[in-house]
């Protein structure tokens, strides 16, 4: 047998880890969880976080997230590439007589098209405030929008007699807030031109977080102060009906689109078997679902059209369709076979804005057809259901060995589920056969799609279905290590405010207080390993 030769730096790192490694287990774990030093966690070296659908060679690419499933079909692939010219469609006021086809922006929108929320098929660029300024307005750069509703209490579970228990919408505004707008989409226009319902300037506050060998963290979090509201003149600014105390605000920032139709085909029961709503194992985690209304069985008929949420900040979605079509119309105020409705249909703006520029922008054109059309809307959420997960890097580097063990052993894996198998057979997706590329593959998302409390530092105290104010969805690990390679101007979170693994981590609490706690308790060295295995993903 010939005799393995191993330099002896690498051995010094792996012995220098393994005793680390067996006396953290030692503090932290409990029998039960404890692991013999020499045994390695199952996704240590998986190098193919989407199965057969990650992508090959592109992970060190600016476009690392944009790539489409290699085992795509031929036709498959065609009507992807054509949904990825659709996502880079930035569409115009109506009427648009030239390009027809790129009409109905608006009246008022956060956004013209959908990489700006999504650069590069991944995060948003986090907006910076100057030195000299205490605030700054959001804008066409600006990929964070505001979500909102009324306060009305927590919701068990959506019912027709609960209204599937949807967010209250603001009088006359709606549940999102569109701070631009077409040019005369406010009575106002012409001392206020392409605002929407209202301006929303952006700061920070800062704070600072000592770990105990004395190494210091600054994070930031960002405050909204709305201004200009269309309902009322500048004078009246409080009597607005979005400045009343009983309005709640959430910010979203975009999202990676990657990998999501793999997610959307792991099997319900999998998904809810790592439910645990009353902690029952004793370990302070208690994950739970998001059961929500699903616009695309209610437009089939069907009589119960609640399905398990699975996209978004809370699992406010159910279907990367209703995901991608709600943005359309929501976002830039394109209406689609989905959704066909102006987002600020029956308001007080929007009739005004029909009268003020003689109907011609009313949602759908003489023949009743939707701005955006069924081809459209079937390619661009087809190309967001079908973009590859990238492969992981550096899988054999030291650091991100150990650093793999420590993710465990700090139970990070208590939310971060690594791995599910997708559905096979005869399954649909968005209320259509999935493609067979999405079917039966082993993935590791690191996430288990549950709702979990993560504490008051990152509650937004709105309710969305059965989500809590202080409850996020688990998001998915995979590609997390790209962002910034994609978009170096890219945060995490739901609003942007940690512009770091480490931050993110840090702003963990509720249920994963603990291992926030364990993280910092964790030597420099241990907690750059941990990082670098994050980074590897």
């Amino acid at each position: 047998m010939k005799k393995s030769i191993i330099p002896k730096a690498y051995h010094f790192k792996m012995v220098s880890f393994f005793v680390s490694l067996a006396v953290l287990s030692g503090c932290n774990s409990s029998d039960s969880q404890d692991k013999k030093a020499d045994e390695l966690v199952e996704y240590t070296h998986i190098v193919n976080l989407g199965g057969d659908a990650s992508a090959i060679g592109a992970s060190d690419s600016g476009h690392g997230f944009s790539t489409p499933m290699p085992n795509l079909t031929e036709s498959e692939l065609a009507q992807h590439l054509s949904g990825d010219a659709f996502f880079e469609t930035s569409f115009t006021t109506a009427p648009n007589e030239e390009h027809p086809e790129l009409d109905g922006l608006g009246p008022v929108f956060n956004n013209q098209d959908c990489n700006s929320c999504h650069q590069r098929d991944g995060r948003s660029s986090t907006i910076t405030v100057p030195v000299d300024k205490e605030n700054v307005l959001l804008g066409a750069e600006a990929g964070i929008f505001l979500r909102m509703s009324i306060e009305n209490g927590l919701c068990d579970y959506p019912t027709m007699e609960n209204n599937y228990c949807k967010n209250k919408p603001v009088p006359d505004f709606g549940t999102q807030l569109f701070h631009r707008g077409v040019l005369k989409a406010r009575e106002d226009w012409q001392e206020n031109p392409f605002i929407g319902q209202a301006n929303v300037y952006l700061s920070y506050e800062y704070s600072t977080v000592v770990y105990p060998d004395g190494s210091e963290v600054v994070l930031k979090k960002p405050l909204f102060d709305i201004q200009k509201p269309y309902d009322v003149q500048s004078e009246n600014r409080n009597d607005s009906a979005i400045l009343q105390s009983d309005v709640r605000y959430s910010p979203r920032n975009g999202m990676p689109i990657f990998g999501l139709g793999l997610l959307e085909l792991i099997p319900e029961a999998a998904i809810l078997a790592l439910a645990d709503e009353d902690d029952e194992n004793n370990d302070n985690i208690s994950g739970r679902a998001n059961w929500v209304f699903d616009s695309v069985k209610a437009q089939q008929g069907d009589t119960s059209p609640v399905s398990l949420g699975r996209f978004g900040w809370k699992a406010s979605t159910p279907s990367v369709r209703v995901q991608s079509l709600g943005a359309l119309r929501g976002d830039m105020g394109i209406t689609n076979p989905l959704f066909p409705q102006e987002s600020v249909a029956n308001t007080l703006l929007h009739e005004n804005y029909l009268a003020r520029t003689g109907f011609v922008d009313t949602g759908s054109d003489e023949n009743g057809e939707t701005e955006a059309n069924q081809q459209f809307s079937d390619d661009v959420v087809f190309y967001a259901e079908t973009l590859a997960v990238p492969q992981r890097r550096n899988v054999e580097d030291v650091e991100v060995v150990q650093g793999a063990q420590l993710f465990d052993k700090v139970n990070c894996t208590g939310c971060h589920q690594p791995s599910f198998i997708t559905s096979s057979g005869q399954v649909t997706i968005g209320g259509v056969d999935a493609p067979e590329g999405l079917k039966n593959q082993t993935i590791y998302p690191f996430t288990d799609m549950l709702l979990h409390d993560l504490g008051e530092g990152l509650a937004d105290n709105r309710r969305d279905f059965m989500a809590s104010g202080v409850e996020w969805k688990t998001r998915p690990l995979w590609g997390i290590g790209l962002t910034k390679t994609v978009n170096p101007a890219a945060g995490f979170l739901h609003d942007g405010r940690a512009a770091s693994i480490e931050e993110a981590i840090l702003w963990h609490g509720g249920e994963a207080e603990t291992s926030k706690h364990d993280f910092m308790q964790l030597v420099q060295t241990e907690r750059a390993a941990l990082i670098a295995f994050v980074m590897s993903l």
